[in-house]
């Protein structure tokens, strides 16, 4: 008998984790949104995987455009975070853009961001599995990574 949604969220939630935004940018427009269930998949060939809502409107526009890019948000980046993890159309407006390898927006003053083409999509349950071969990518120096941890946006302390 499998667990109880409520239970494995609760205790998912105990996992804290780094918040990213992934954008995606090309034929169908720009789009993005705020995940946490990001993770590096392999070096040789380098791959990362972002696991993607069915119900979320930026599947269809990771599937047109066959690109992402993974920002990785910076502690004081909440508003950048919260913009992206509402429902409904995503404002870019404000936002110092800009582009790597693919057409994918980066946001600027991210911690680091990892550009790429879409490599595979797979099931997952009520999710998308969508694997990137990474392209390109940065690390920039300055500032904590902005966490989430408990229901809650959290910071790193000394």
């Amino acid at each position: 008998m499998a667990i109880d949604s409520l239970i494995q969220r609760k205790v998912m939630g105990r996992f804290a984790t780094g918040v990213t935004v992934v954008t995606t940018g090309g034929s169908m427009g720009m789009h993005g949104l705020t995940a946490n269930a990001v993770t590096s998949l392999s070096l040789d060939p380098p791959l990362l995987l972002v696991a993607v809502d069915k119900r979320s409107q930026t599947l269809e526009f990771l599937k047109a455009n066959r690109c992402f890019a993974v920002n990785i948000l910076r502690h004081d980046q909440e508003e950048v975070s919260q913009r992206f993890a509402r429902p409904g159309p995503k404002d870019f407006l404000g936002l110092d853009l800009t582009t790597d390898a693919t057409e994918a927006p980066i946001i600027a003053g991210c911690l680091a961001y990892a550009d790429c083409r879409l490599y595979d999509v797979l099931p997952g349950g009520d999710h998308e599995i969508f694997v990137g071969e990474v392209v390109g990518g940065a690390v920039y120096d300055g500032g904590d990574p902005l966490l989430y941890f408990a229901g809650g946006y959290r910071r790193l302390a000394d």
